[in-house]
């Protein structure tokens, strides 16, 4: 693909990618008898979400704009869960779910009797927290001590509430199938018992089944195995959001200027690492971008990327990059791997404008979806 031929700033989505990862997860679905659903804090491309809906049983929400742009673009109802709910938003989330989970027994015991009065059935379960988890950065390990995430075992009766349906855990984060076998041990150890008094069980996101060395196969035997030992369970359900939308598409930048301060040279921006790409500075990584390598003692052109808010730490610390030629005002540079939490974490920052987003057909033509960047939309954001 020629980069420089397309709009910049702007996220672009692969149709033939996504489909790739969307037949990889039914495959999962389909041979373990279990349910995937897309997680939409990390994956809410929604002008996607009827294909997406067309692979999978649903997708998952934490608000009630989640919950309802998935009632509205995918058709179908949410499985929500949030830390906390409010006495304002609560009854329209029981409008748009057909689960809901809760954070805490106070939350359970607080909004009940609500669940109970509403007109429409909504099947009813409570995070867990098996104090386990292989995540190594705090910021986003769920089962640290102290985390305000999900009920721990001693927090529990022995006896699910009366309308609790299932149990959810989320302990994972770009994990393989070993990691949740392990993590599944924990689980059960603790909780096993409560397990047994289940409808559903839910093992939440960061489940890395698109990647390109997941032991699919041993996923499959796991999920096969758990349900053996449940068989009182009536749905198992996993909910990723970052392998829906793995490898599916970049966001195209452009260098707008060069600088030099103490031998190194920055090229300079018209995104923003701060605004665009967060995850990039938050946990930290360093992202791939096409063409580029790692530099070594023998590369000519090195440099550093900088982004364009006036934060200054709004570039890539973790490493420059090599390039065959010496960079250009005007050239292209594109960040591989773009459309997963980048899109649903952005910011106004600055008033920096947010990119584009656009979509390449699987018959190769592109299409421009949606120009969000614009005066209006900061504005309104602010008052």
């Amino acid at each position: 693909m020629n980069y420089s031929t397309l709009p910049s700033p702007c996220y672009i989505l692969s149709e033939e990618a996504l489909l790739a990862n969307l037949q990889i997860l039914n495959l999962v679905q389909k041979e373990a008898g279990v349910s995937i659903i897309c997680a939409l804090k990390g994956f809410a491309f929604w002008p996607a979400f009827p294909v997406i809906h067309d692979y999978l049983a649903g997708a998952t929400a934490s608000s009630v704009n989640e919950a309802r742009l998935i009632a509205e673009e995918m058709c179908c109802e949410a499985h929500t869960y949030a830390p906390v709910y409010t006495d304002r938003d609560f009854e329209q989330l029981l409008a748009f779910s057909s689960h809901m989970t809760f954070n805490s027994l106070s939350q359970f015991n607080r909004f009940a009797p609500k669940t109970k009065a509403f007109p429409k059935k909504v099947s009813i379960g409570l995070r867990i927290n098996p104090e386990y988890s292989e995540i190594e950065t705090d910021l986003y390990n769920p089962a640290v001590p102290g985390s305000r995430l999900g009920i721990l075992r001693e927090q529990m009766p022995d006896i699910l509430p009366e309308g609790v349906e299932g149990l959810h855990f989320h302990v994972l984060c770009e994990n393989d199938s070993h990691a949740l076998e392990r993590c599944l041990k924990a689980v059960e150890e603790k909780f096993s018992g409560l397990i047994k008094q289940c409808k559903w069980f839910n093992m939440g996101g960061g489940h890395h089944i698109t990647r390109a060395d997941y032991d699919i196969p041993h996923l499959i035997g796991l999920l096969r195995d758990f349900k053996a030992r449940y068989p009182n369970l009536e749905e198992v359900i996993l909910e990723p959001g970052e392998a829906v939308g793995w490898q599916t598409g970049v966001l195209t930048s452009t260098v707008e200027d060069i600088v030099e301060n103490k031998g190194v040279k920055i090229a300079m921006l018209n995104v923003s690492f701060a605004c665009h790409m967060p995850d990039c500075l938050e946990m930290p990584y360093k992202p791939t971008v096409i063409g580029a390598t790692e530099p070594d003692e023998n590369s000519k052109h090195v440099y550093r990327l900088g982004g364009c808010s006036c934060l200054a730490g709004d570039f890539i610390g973790m490493g420059d990059f090599a390039f065959p030629e010496p960079l250009e005002i005007g050239d292209t540079i594109v960040f591989d791997d773009m459309i997963h939490y980048t899109m649903v974490k952005t910011t106004f920052f600055n008033g920096v404008n947010h990119p584009m987003i656009g979509v390449i057909h699987t018959d190769g033509t592109f299409e421009v979806l949606a120009q969000p960047g614009d005066y209006q939309s900061y504005k309104a954001k602010l008052g």
